[in-house]
């Protein structure tokens, strides 16, 4: 899932945000494409002997860099639909959540990321359902909330 629908599927989500003009969508897909791709690149390339296995230090630094951009991200949803924002938001805390976890080594506290990481994702399904539903039945069937304070 990390190589084709995490990743190659994102970027090419991305790739027809940038056509339809939209700089956001095409920043978050293809981003967080790449991030997919590379994630089994580190975690699989050990595994097949192609490449020397990261620590979880690296690990931590990587994911919190993620969680950098993705708060970078965040602010770019402020002026669109609270859904959005609830998405980049529990997206961001997951990030700074998996990489202190992994920098510490705090196994406990990656068992919260990953209750985090269901409510996250979930998150996710539920905008992008929402928005599929909404815009085929022409009307508000699944509510993604009120736009952000910035226009």
């Amino acid at each position: 899932m990390g190589i084709f629908y995490g990743g190659i599927a994102q970027i090419i989500a991305g790739l027809l945000e940038y056509k339809k003009g939209n700089t956001f969508g095409a920043t978050a897909f293809t981003s967080y494409g790449a991030f997919w791709l590379t994630l089994v690149g580190i975690l699989m390339l050990p595994k097949m002997g192609l490449a020397e296995a990261s620590d979880a230090q690296f690990l931590g630094v990587f994911l919190g860099l993620w969680g950098v951009f993705t708060l970078f991200m965040f602010f770019g949803t402020l002026c669109v639909n609270r859904a959005l924002q609830f998405v980049f938001a529990s997206l961001t805390l997951l990030f700074v959540l998996l990489a202190i976890g992994n920098f510490t080594g705090n196994h406990g506290l990656l068992t919260i990321a990953g209750y985090e990481g269901i409510i996250c994702g979930a998150s996710a399904i539920y905008m992008a359902m929402a928005e599929v539903l909404n815009a085929q039945f022409g009307r508000t069937v699944l509510p993604i909330g009120a736009r952000g304070a910035a226009h």
